[in-house]
């Protein structure tokens, strides 16, 4: 191992990446067995629903819960693209060579991904609120949906960083044509 795959900024970052990749994978499973789970125990769970909130009239909204979780699901699964794109990068940060012109693909790769997750954040929301006011009574109002505009920051960010590096690379190999 070199000096630069022991910096422990970059040991820890890729331990992180790592971890985030397989919370991903666990959400990605978990809810891939939950989605059948609320078709079979709709029953039960709208019995449950019933008996804690005292409303008889009360039932689970299965083709809306259905909705969210496959919603979840797509971006558990655009997460996971997410962090093992930013592995990849990582890899070339600790192999001492990062201005590469696959890492300017792979942050070109996470800006795409974090903006269908974007979307889809912006898609749950009217549909989270639903489903609460089918269960508990609540009203959507504007104060209560909030928006924020870090995820956007983050996709400009990426789009950005990949452009420097692009560039960045066809520097260096101009550079290196001329040495």
């Amino acid at each position: 191992m070199s000096a630069r795959t022991l910096d422990p900024l970059l040991v820890t970052g890729k331990a992180i990446v790592i971890l985030c990749q397989w919370v991903m994978a666990i959400a990605g499973i978990t809810l891939l067995i939950g989605m059948p789970l609320v078709v079979i125990l709709a029953d039960r769970i709208t019995a449950e629903m019933r008996l804690e909130t005292g409303n008889p009239a009360i039932s689970l909204p299965v083709p809306l819960v259905l909705a969210a979780l496959f919603i979840c699901l797509a971006i558990a699964t655009l997460m996971y693209l997410f962090f093992r794109n930013l592995r990849q990068i990582v890899n070339t940060v600790g192999d001492g060579d990062p201005f590469v012109p696959a890492n300017a693909e792979r942050l070109t790769r996470m800006a795409w991904v974090m903006l269908a997750a974007q979307a889809l954040t912006f898609a749950i929301a009217p549909l989270g609120y639903r489903i609460g006011s089918l269960i508990a009574d609540e009203t959507l109002t504007a104060e209560s949906m909030d928006v924020d505009f870090s995820g956007i920051i983050l996709v400009i960010t990426l789009f950005i960083l990949a452009r420097v590096f692009r560039q960045g690379a066809a520097m260096r190999d101009d550079l290196e044509g001329t040495v």
